[in-house]
């Protein structure tokens, strides 16, 4: 895995000389955009490709035999994940989703679940290419957190509206300071230089040492306006200190899902007959001529990159929307239909999901702090 573990230290070297993808002077030393390129580079390198094949199939390959089963692909994926600076399963619900799809549809109908080297290359190949076009339509911001931006939050003109605002949300009479620090740090995000408040690491590591640097006796006694205010400017110093001694590093992504993606696929006659040609061909034989909702969120799924969508179970917001789609549409379970009907039937969904999501587009922001390199936080961009 040489040749992905060096483009792990490629992005991490371009983070600390301040020539990050999409950063901007002041912030370039501070974020790396992953958008899949870098990716897409390694699968397209055949040499290096080959490479990374031959190292990972030997290493699972325990008893020699020239196959694996199918327990043992998804660690796989999962480590050369880790090699790429990709975050840990779960931080990205879109990648998770192709990981289980490729490894699902990899493993249909082999013998016994085995999966010979030439079946891993091809998929393997198929879930770096998968993740590559996940990232360039939803990239991942790397942020390294140090401590920074939280002091320029702290003296900027934006602090005391923003403490303002918090503490009217968060101050109430009788409550304990600490309870109501607590609860400001939860409307603070990455924007004001706070990482997840919400993440184990964070609160053990970060906050409650600097809450240690405040006056007990103090943070037990309810909390005034005033006090709040103190000491809460005091807290965040803490914990701007906190993060200069060990960064951390978040991966951020923000998406807005406002329908436009599917009013242009709707509106591209060509490549809209040839989509739902390719899905109507894989739809699974039990699902055949029938409009069942599980078939339509099915097909909606392979249409979703072309559409601008997120994968169904990525975001209940829109979840939401597709399962009201679904009814608007006459969706009925176990609905006979034919070939055209079911294509009008998933086209009239997804008109459906434009107008909503036009109407009331879908914001999504996260951040997730990426553990992996925790262990040695403050040097993984050195």
């Amino acid at each position: 895995m040489e040749r992905s573990r060096s483009w792990f230290r490629w992005w991490r070297k371009k983070a600390r000389q301040g020539d990050a993808t999409g950063g901007g002077e002041e912030e370039a030393g501070h974020k790396v955009v992953v958008d899949g390129s870098e990716i897409r580079e390694l699968v397209e390198d055949r040499e290096a490709f080959g490479m990374l094949v031959d190292s990972t199939f030997r290493q699972l390959d325990a008893d020699g035999n020239g196959k694996l089963s199918v327990r043992e692909l998804r660690p796989a994926v999962a480590d050369i994940g880790a090699a790429l600076g990709l975050p840990a399963e779960g931080a990205s619900p879109n990648t998770d989703h192709i990981c289980s799809e490729v490894v699902s549809e990899l493993t249909h109908g082999t013998s016994q679940g085995e999966v010979s080297k030439a079946e891993f290359q091809e998929a393997l190949s198929d879930i770096l290419l998968g993740m590559a076009a996940g990232l360039k339509r939803d990239p991942l911001v790397i942020l390294r957190m140090d401590g920074e931006d939280l002091r320029d939050f702290v003296a900027s003109s934006r602090y005391e509206p923003s403490a303002a605002a918090i503490s009217s949300l968060v101050v109430s009479e009788g409550s304990p300071l600490r309870q109501c620090l607590l609860a400001a740090l939860q409307q603070l995000t990455v924007d004001h230089g706070v990482p997840p408040a919400s993440d184990t690491w964070v609160a053990e590591n970060i906050i409650e040492p600097a809450l240690q640097q405040l006056l007990a006796d103090q943070l037990d006694q309810p909390a005034s306006r005033d006090g709040f205010f103190q000491q809460l400017k005091k807290l965040l110093g803490a914990m701007a200190e906190r993060l200069h001694e060990q960064p951390v590093i978040v991966a951020h992504t923000e998406n807005t899902y406002d329908g436009s993606g599917v009013k242009r696929l709707l509106g591209s006659k060509f490549e809209l007959d040839k989509l739902l040609g390719s899905v109507w061909r894989g739809v699974a034989a039990e699902h055949k001529n029938k409009a069942s909702k599980e078939c339509l969120i099915a097909t909606i799924d392979k249409m979703a990159d072309a559409a601008s969508l997120p994968y169904y179970g990525a975001v209940k917001q829109v979840d939401a929307v597709v399962n009201e789609a679904i009814k608007t549409a006459n969706a009925n379970d176990g609905k006979t239909v034919d070939e055209a009907e079911f294509k009008k039937l998933v086209t009239d969904t997804l008109g459906v999901v434009m107008r909503q999501l036009n109407s009331s587009p879908v914001f999504v922001c996260t951040n997730t702090v990426v553990h992996e390199p925790l262990s040695g936080a403050s040097a993984l961009f050195s």
